[in-house]
């Protein structure tokens, strides 16, 4: 691909309408006013985002308590993982 040429990814969006009280309206608006967001959609797509992360590192947490006991976590084993990362194998 030349150097000037750009790729562009398009994705298509869907639409959503949503009924919200005064005051949460209210308070989306100040959200998107004083935080740098130039519509009510970029906020609550942020909004949305940030719950899918919240969800999949729950999940991630979850499956972490419940799996099988390890070796314990401390200055060795990250010592050793540093060497290994480093291509050093100790003992």
């Amino acid at each position: 691909m030349p150097i000037f040429a750009i790729a562009v990814v398009v994705s298509r969006m869907g639409t959503m309408n949503i009924s919200l009280p005064d005051h949460l309206k209210s308070f989306v608006d100040e959200q998107v006013a004083g935080r740098g967001y130039g519509t009510s959609s970029e906020y609550i797509r942020e909004l949305i985002r940030r719950d899918q992360d919240r969800l999949v590192l729950r999940r991630l947490l979850l499956d972490g308590a419940s799996s099988a006991r390890s070796e314990p976590v401390d200055g060795h084993y990250f010592s050793s993982l540093r060497d290994r990362a480093r291509g050093r194998h100790s003992k």
